[in-house]
């Protein structure tokens, strides 16, 4: 039950964050989608550095156990586009979609029900992904830092001072 608990604080917390960060709004979405506004990449990626560090540093700690997906490359591309198709069809992610409706936006509404639709074509056709686009490019349970054979710690720091670059490019563009 605890999990659940800390899910959902997390989950609210997160949700707030984005509607004061305004990322919720239909104008960021657009704009971070024709790449005119990176305000959602910089918001975005700094919970990603968040998230990384809070991670590692529990699971060095011996206080959670961290546990890594298989990475597929087929799953992970088509995926991808239909996320970004959603996205760009109905112009909120899924998270925004649901702070949006929270905020009381029933635009998203149409978002969210296309998130169930999709998930309920998932489970019908899984069996069919299985064997097909969910075995393309299997490279087991692999991180970054298994990759490059570095430390986390080293990943992360570079991945931090990347974005801190990147920023300042976006900051310099006026993005």
């Amino acid at each position: 039950m605890k999990p659940l608990i800390y899910g959902l604080i997390t989950g609210i917390l997160f949700g707030f964050l984005l509607q004061r960060a305004h990322v919720i709004r239909y104008d960021m979405q657009l704009g971070a989608l024709r790449l005119k506004n990176m305000t959602i990449v910089k918001f975005m990626l700094s919970h990603i550095i968040v998230a990384m560090i809070g991670i590692h540093l529990l699971s060095d700690l011996g206080l959670i156990t961290f546990s890594v997906r298989t990475t597929i490359l087929g799953s992970a591309i088509a995926g991808g586009l239909i996320f970004g198709l959603g996205w760009g069809l109905i112009g909120y992610c899924p998270g925004t979609s649901i702070a949006a409706i929270a905020e009381g936006r029933m635009d998203a509404f149409w978002g969210i029900l296309g998130m169930i639709t999709g998930a309920a074509i998932f489970a019908e056709i899984f069996p069919y992904l299985q064997d097909n686009i969910m075995s393309w490019g299997d490279f087991g349970k692999i991180t970054l830092s298994q990759l490059f054979g570095l430390n986390h710690w080293i990943i992360i720091i570079l991945f931090a001072i990347g974005s801190l670059i990147l920023f300042k490019w976006f900051e310099k563009r006026g993005l």
